[in-house]
């Protein structure tokens, strides 16, 4: 199975995991989607790009290290971006009930899994909830 067809089954399964999210993408940091199952996803992946940009340079610049994550609260929910291995970031849209903790748990593991993939890593096993 292509390295596209194994992000897109880590998406679908996250989406099962959580049911509260109403998008989820895998993307280059260039803005490429790599796998989706969101609406809208080539301009979801390119402002991701556009704001993983940003954040690349205020972690540096604030001496924080390398970029980890991202979180924005809208009035209708959340968007959460996260980095997927060297070259790549996960980002998921969720409705505002979304339980914030176990978000970040799961996706953390699926970014983690999906990094794996890209970067062509042998698949770690992660560890239970």
């Amino acid at each position: 199975m292509a390295a596209e067809e194994n992000v897109l089954d880590e998406l679908r399964r996250l989406r099962l995991r959580m049911p509260q999210l109403t998008g989820a993408l895998a993307a280059g940091t260039n803005g490429l989607v790599l796998g989706a199952d969101a609406g809208n996803p080539e301009g979801v992946a390119a402002l991701t790009a556009a704001a993983l940009g940003v954040c690349v340079r205020l972690t540096e610049a604030g001496g924080q290290g390398r970029f980890q994550e991202l979180l924005v609260r809208g009035e209708r929910g959340y968007v959460a971006s996260y980095a997927a291995g060297s070259s790549a970031v996960l980002t998921l849209l969720a409705g505002p009930r979304v339980n914030i903790d176990r978000l970040h748990r799961e996706a953390r593991r699926s970014g983690a899994r999906i990094g794996d993939l890209l970067d062509g890593r042998p698949h770690r096993a992660c560890p239970g909830p």
